[in-house]
């Protein structure tokens, strides 16, 4: 992907924001009546969830692709629940058994048995590239295990509202910085795709993580997270007529099978 084209997908993601942000804003005022006011502990935790879990994990995901394969992008981002695990270990606490080494094993041997046949340099900016996309996996990891030491207290719905809400601050002052206004105005069919992109692909999502992370913890939610990316191949053959060869359905079900043992163990 070259600079222009990561210059017009982070434009694209500013109608989706614009149509989300008063959802979010919605979302936490309802979630917070009755609720105890935030102290100024929390006002700093939630600006840097939404700085780290979506505008600096995407803006560096962004920055990667202009320099390698998305192929090469997917297999680096497949380290985030590794990194979540292991940020659990340091500063959480969290026990690893054998059992979680044996799924992740698992899941991890079929994301390369699925992305290693299309791993291949592209250029000598390969390896910054790499850094940039891994940095992208290190920010969002951050998200994930300091969300569920947030979550704890605020609760998930009021959480994800306001941490939401302090990413697409982030976002849409980036994108005032960097473009002029006039750069805002699209097409009304890019609009009605925003409307769908605000509701189904950013708050839904993000809700629902958020409230995983209550119920299961962060390393298992980022380990079920695996299913996401497995599922953009299967709706690419679906929808796009990708091919669909036996290694991708081996690695497919590997990555699930990893998924559900961890899940069993838990």
């Amino acid at each position: 992907m070259s600079q222009a084209q990561v210059s017009k997908s982070f434009r694209a993601i500013l109608p989706g924001l614009l149509l989300a942000l008063p959802l979010f804003l919605l979302l936490a005022w309802v979630a917070g009546r009755g609720k105890p006011p935030l102290t100024r502990r929390d006002v700093l935790a939630i600006w840097g969830l939404g700085f780290s879990g979506y505008y600096l994990a995407s803006l560096l995901d962004f920055m990667g692709l202009a320099y390698i394969s998305a192929s090469l992008e997917r297999l680096i981002l497949y380290l985030g629940p590794t990194i979540v695990l292991a940020l659990s270990v340091a500063f959480q606490g969290y026990k690893v058994t054998w059992r979680h080494g044996v799924a992740l094993a698992i899941s991890y041997g079929g994301t390369v048995l699925v992305f290693g046949q299309e791993l291949h340099l592209q250029g000598a900016h390969v390896l910054l590239g790499a850094a940039l996309v891994f940095g992208s996996a290190i920010s969002y990891a951050i998200y994930m295990v300091a969300s569920g030491a947030m979550v704890a207290r605020l609760g998930s719905l009021r959480l994800v509202g306001l941490a939401s809400s302090a990413a697409s601050v982030f976002c849409i002052a980036h994108f005032l910085l960097a473009k002029p206004l006039s750069a805002a105005l699209v097409p009304m069919p890019v609009v009605w795709l925003s409307v769908l992109n605000a509701t189904a692909c950013t708050v839904a999502p993000v809700l629902m993580v958020m409230m995983a992370i209550e119920r299961l913890g962060a390393p298992l939610a980022s380990q079920a997270g695996m299913i996401g990316p497995m599922a953009t191949i299967l709706l690419g053959v679906w929808i796009l007529g990708e091919p669909f060869t036996p290694l991708v359905l081996v690695g497919t079900s590997l990555v699930l099978l990893g998924v559900w043992l961890l899940a069993k163990w838990r």
